[in-house]
């Protein structure tokens, strides 16, 4: 099972909100292609994938939507309690699963999974506390590069490309 972050590994982490005249304000996020299209391809392989992220966002719930995300979680200000659900509906351990962050929310999550992992442009404390770092920033292609270093290692690398569509 993969887990990750939203803003700051889905996204670069930066918030986009527009102002209009009335006073109101409208989120933006902008998310990476090459991203949604591995996790998409990878649930074709059997590689479970969710998202447990701090903020609220109809975006986000949109994007998940397109990735068939299995698990989407928002408005976790701790992640641990959201991991532990995860966990007991998915009954898997948390050794089987990698969890993917970029800042100190996260770390409490990086702690208990079997394969932490920090993206490039991430904190310095979140990077000491991952097994693995991408050379891909958040946003850019981090989670294309753990899911193909995850399938790749279970030898399903070629049987995602297989099932891959657009």
């Amino acid at each position: 099972m993969l887990l990750m972050d939203a803003d700051g590994v889905l996204t670069d982490g930066r918030v986009y909100l527009q102002s209009f005249p009335d006073g109101t304000a409208h989120e933006m996020k902008v998310f990476n292609a090459h991203d949604g299209l591995a996790i998409k391809a990878a649930g074709t392989v059997g590689l479970r994938c969710g998202v447990i992220t701090g903020r609220k966002s109809a975006g986000m719930r949109m994007r998940a939507k397109e990735m068939d995300l299995e698990f989407v979680y928002e408005a976790q200000a701790q992640k641990v309690p959201a991991l532990e659900e995860i966990l007991a509906a998915a009954g898997v351990s948390e050794n089987e699963v990698a969890y993917v962050g970029d800042d100190l929310p996260d770390i409490p999550v990086m702690r208990r999974v079997g394969f932490a992992v920090a993206v490039a442009n991430a904190s310095p404390e979140t990077k000491r506390a991952a097994h693995y770092v991408t050379r891909a920033p958040g946003g850019l292609g981090a989670v294309r590069e753990v899911i193909e270093l995850i399938l790749k290692s279970q030898g399903k690398w070629q049987a995602t490309i297989e099932n891959a569509r657009a």
